[in-house]
């Protein structure tokens, strides 16, 4: 089960996007765990609370569009939970309108980057980051959505 959590101090008008159980779904899938039904929960928060988990967990006293917390590691049980993640409202606004994308369809880009982290999946080395852009890039597509690292794709931009 997804519960999703959306801060009292976030704007009034803000409303979680559609789809973030797709987007969850989809993310495990192309990771490898089809028809996985994960234990998560996405909160939506401000940027200042934001700020202050990166500085609480991450040692680094600035802002991030988004923040994982993984509950487990390898094997998964996914009865149990695998984690949380955290993103920040403000920010991935401004970021979205920044990029020209829409922000509901930019919130659930960071959901299938956060929920590969809680799958185990980093992008510390370059390896590891154009593993991890490639399964972004694939759970996406398969959602009919944009290709969040166009510049780094050089096929047809179809669906693999």
């Amino acid at each position: 089960m997804v519960d999703v959590v959306v801060d009292e101090d976030v704007d009034e008008d803000f409303e979680p996007p559609e789809r973030i159980e797709e987007a969850v779904a989809t993310a495990c899938a192309v990771a490898g765990w089809l028809d996985c039904k994960p234990d998560l929960c996405i909160r939506f928060a401000s940027d200042q609370i934001i700020q202050a988990l990166n500085l609480q967990w991450r040692d680094m006293d600035k802002m991030t569009d988004v923040l994982s917390f993984p509950m487990q590691e390898m094997p998964y049980d996914f009865s149990e939970s695998l984690g949380d993640i955290a993103l920040s409202v403000p920010f991935i606004t401004q970021e979205a309108n920044r990029l020209g994308l829409s922000a509901p369809d930019h919130c659930l880009h960071l959901i299938i980057h956060a929920t590969l982290h809680l799958l185990g999946f980093d992008h510390i080395n370059d390896d590891d980051a154009v593993s991890m852009q490639a399964l972004e890039r694939e759970a996406m597509c398969r959602m009919g959505l944009h290709n969040p690292y166009p510049e780094l794709d050089n096929s047809s931009g179809e669906c693999s």
